[in-house]
């Protein structure tokens, strides 16, 4: 069967597809950005150099000087994007289509979409379904998209009812993790006597509130008593800038990833491994990766519920605590405050959810279902 992915370079996408390499399937991908080759998926045809007309020389020290000068010449430079995959389609033949997101990879191709007959597969992550018009997409265009998917795939069940509502008609795949499931090292995962570090998600972009996370834990004086050590990862600038000028946080021991700096997942997992809690609230979101990776490396989840999709995972105050108002600091602080000292709970959740999670998400169980998705598409074809 001939697949072709469309996506941006994504670290989830590049999860997912590689539970195909030994699938049989002939796998192709367009990068809808150009960004060239990827060594994370070197087994995959890849389609790139497709955008620009002519790499002129200096172009990228043009773009850097002279922005305005520059978008002017791409607008002759660059082919139009609808274009180039129809080209592709015309070219490879595809048995299906799978578009990996909805705003990038779906609406902007709605004409080809109409005038085909291939399969089209969609996978919504994130905030895809649940707050499509704060992406900039509105109600006519997710509908037009979902009336042209053939099959759905949603990181929470909350998304597979969304669309249902907005009148999706096609078939249901089922719900599945983005990145297609997680690798969890048992070896990191360190028994709760030796759990020191309370790692939050440091995203504070209008959607991640991480800034909440970290003004609750500078409230609290039980928080601040030297037991524990502070991971925040993908921190935006404004949760270190914040950090770096509250002088009680600067007394604290604080370690700070800056987001876009490169972290191993692994080395993420390492430090999940060893935490006792781990904190992420945000406005919007699916299923979010970072919090299955966490449970399943035993951290207690602390986590915002949009929409009602955390609740598919953690039940409130049994294996996790469930934050309603991600903008409320004290309510936050209270929740961190509940458990930190709390053993029993802490332990009970960890064993609940350390289990659970390699039941339902560890990467080597879900490879023959995600693998079976696409055959039962070409058995249907």
């Amino acid at each position: 069967m001939k697949i072709l992915a469309l996506s941006i370079p994504n670290h989830h996408f590049f999860q997912w597809i590689n539970q195909l390499e030994t699938s049989g399937h002939e796998v192709f991908w367009m990068d809808i950005t150009d960004a060239g080759v990827s060594p994370k998926i070197p087994w995959v045809h890849q389609i790139s150099g497709w955008r620009l007309k002519s790499d002129f020389p200096g172009r990228t020290r043009l773009k850097s000087a002279l922005p305005a000068v520059y978008n002017i010449i791409q607008k002759f430079n660059e082919r139009p994007v609808i274009g180039q995959l129809q080209k592709i389609i015309e070219q490879i033949q595809p048995d299906c289509i799978h578009c990996f997101e909805m705003k990038l990879t779906g609406v902007p191709f709605q004409k080809l979409w109409d005038n085909t007959q291939i399969p089209i597969i969609y996978s919504s992550w994130g905030s895809d379904l649940f707050d499509y018009q704060n992406l900039g997409l509105s109600r006519a265009q997710v509908k037009a998209f979902l009336y042209s998917v053939a099959y759905l795939i949603t990181d929470c069940q909350r998304d597979y009812q969304i669309a249902r509502q907005l009148g999706y008609p096609g078939k249901f795949l089922g719900v599945l993790p983005g990145n297609g499931g997680i690798d969890y090292p048992s070896e990191f995962i360190q028994p709760l006597s030796k759990r020191k570090h309370i790692i939050v998600k440091g995203y504070d972009d209008g959607v991640g509130q991480a800034l909440h996370v970290v003004k609750a834990i500078e409230a609290s004086d039980m928080l601040q008593n030297g037991k524990f050590e502070y991971v925040i990862y993908s921190a935006d600038q404004n949760v270190i800038d914040y950090c770096n000028h509250s002088k009680t946080l600067q007394s604290m021991p604080i370690q700070i990833i800056r987001r876009g700096d490169f972290l191993e997942n692994k080395a993420l997992l390492k430090i999940m491994g060893t935490s006792l809690l781990h904190v992420a609230v945000s406005t919007s979101d699916g299923m979010p990766n970072s919090l299955l990776e966490a449970m399943g490396m035993g951290a207690f989840p602390i986590q915002s519920n949009p929409g009602g999709a955390t609740q598919e995972v953690i039940e409130n105050g049994v294996n996790g605590l469930i934050i309603e108002n991600p903008m409320d600091v004290n309510e936050i602080r209270r929740a961190m405050e509940s458990v930190i000292e709390n053993h029993d709970v802490l332990q009970r959740a960890m064993e609940k959810n350390v289990a659970f999670m390699a039941l339902q998400y560890e990467r080597t169980t879900l490879r023959p279902v995600i693998q079976s998705l696409y055959q039962t598409l070409s058995n249907s074809s």
